[in-house]
């Protein structure tokens, strides 16, 4: 089907092609925030707190371990495939391990091969998914495209975890698990009525004949010799290092040094998901932006300056505007990121650039937390959110020094 006929001229938010594929991808990650919850329920109850911790960190290494080859099948099979595939193994585990525990106590064993499993298909699902929105509406389009993905990965932060603890209420981590695994299986029909738009023979993968070591050293050399996803890679590791820490750990030690407490980091946690909410909701109606590269690096400074302000401020009405500014800039730039990856990226190599793109962030995210914990503990949250702000803001430098990413613009 031709992108013409695809897109038939409507903007993303009002084509129900792209409003089925929205539909699939908000299920599943609802049912993903339920399936997590669920997973910790039940390793706590089945085991001590240092195993369900294990149980809980089972799923990285393989993701992490199997993602650029996750990117390169995503390539070779089709976003889609894959993507289908993906859902339908993971609805099949979680629903396998609801039934179990629904029959016997297994303990901590059919738990801890659920969370590899988990892990295992996440390296291919997760660049499936980042390159599945190219092929079901126009280049135009995408930067509107993010702006949902946004909004549907709010809506299920929001919603999941009291699905989740309301499945656990009713009956224990076996309803938890069975609900995960039903919000799962309706992304799959969902994703077979999306309509698919076919690459033009010169975006397909290289030689038939290639090796997937090939084709993978083809898609990190796609990455290296461009002007904008090269330095846009630099960009997102430098602000993953620099916000995941201090707005994860950081802000729970925050909370508990100014005697916030629970609810406290609530409302801060809250102006934050509003924020984030607000830019996402600015790019699904807008759909572009102009000066995209200059839009994301100025974003990223004053975001940075914001996350390094959040720790002087001294009551929580003032902490709360903080971090919805936090989240409205921080929002703002990954977004432009994400529709500057989806956008320059070539279509053929997309499964790739996104497998790179999330391996460097899920790599970052879990080394930055122990050192921001250990380092808050060493020198207090001041210090620490301070220097997390510089390097986050180096993010920012990065995209406004580098021609190619400074100029980069989002397709009209």
């Amino acid at each position: 089907m031709s992108e013409t006929a695809l897109a038939a001229g409507l903007p993303a938010h009002r084509d129900t092609n792209v409003l089925r594929w929205l539909a699939a991808f908000t299920c599943s990650m609802v049912g993903d925030s339920v399936y997590y919850l669920a997973l910790s329920w039940a390793a706590v109850q089945s085991g001590t707190p240092s195993q369900a911790g294990l149980v809980m960190t089972a799923s990285a290494l393989p993701r992490a371990l199997l993602m650029l080859g996750g990117g390169v099948i995503a390539d070779r099979l089709g976003p889609r495939r894959v993507v289908i595939g993906s859902d339908a193994v993971r609805c099949a585990a979680v629903l396998a391990v609801a039934a179990l525990l629904f029959l016997t106590s297994p303990g901590l064993w059919p738990l801890a091969l659920l969370a590899v499993v988990f892990g295992t298909v996440d390296a291919v699902f997760l660049p499936a998914v980042g390159a599945l929105p190219a092929r079901v509406t126009s280049r135009d389009q995408l930067a509107r495209v993010q702006g949902m993905r946004g909004l549907a990965i709010r809506f299920a932060s929001v919603v999941g975890g009291p699905l989740g603890g309301l499945g656990v209420a009713l009956g224990g981590a076996t309803a938890a698990f069975a609900l995960a695994g039903l919000l799962i299986a309706v992304s799959v029909p969902l994703l077979v009525s999306v309509r698919m738009r076919q690459l033009p023979l010169h975006d397909t993968v290289g030689a038939r004949d290639a090796t997937a070591g090939q084709d993978l050293v083809a898609g990190l050399r796609h990455i290296r010799r461009h002007p904008v996803l090269a330095p846009l890679m630099l960009v997102i590791a430098l602000g993953d290092l620099g916000f995941v820490g201090p707005l994860n750990v950081g802000l729970t030690l925050l909370c508990d040094e100014r005697g916030w407490g629970a609810a406290g980091m609530g409302w801060v946690l809250a102006g934050f998901g509003v924020g984030a909410g607000a830019a996402s909701l600015l790019l699904t109606l807008r759909g572009r932006l102009p000066h995209a590269g200059r839009t994301a690096g100025w974003s990223i400074l004053a975001g940075s300056v914001a996350v390094g302000t959040l720790t002087f401020a001294p009551t929580v009405p003032l902490a709360v505007g903080t971090a919805l500014l936090i989240g409205l800039l921080t929002g703002l730039s990954g977004a432009m990121c994400a529709a500057l990856l989806q956008t320059h990226a070539d279509p053929a190599y997309l499964g790739r650039v996104t497998a790179v793109s999330s391996l460097v962030s899920l790599g970052l995210t879990p080394l930055s937390m122990p050192l921001s914990a250990t380092a808050i503990g060493t020198w207090g949250t001041g210090p620490v959110f301070v220097v997390s702000a510089a390097v986050c803001g180096l993010g920012g430098v990065v995209a406004l020094a580098v021609p190619g990413l400074r100029r980069a613009e989002l397709p009209r």
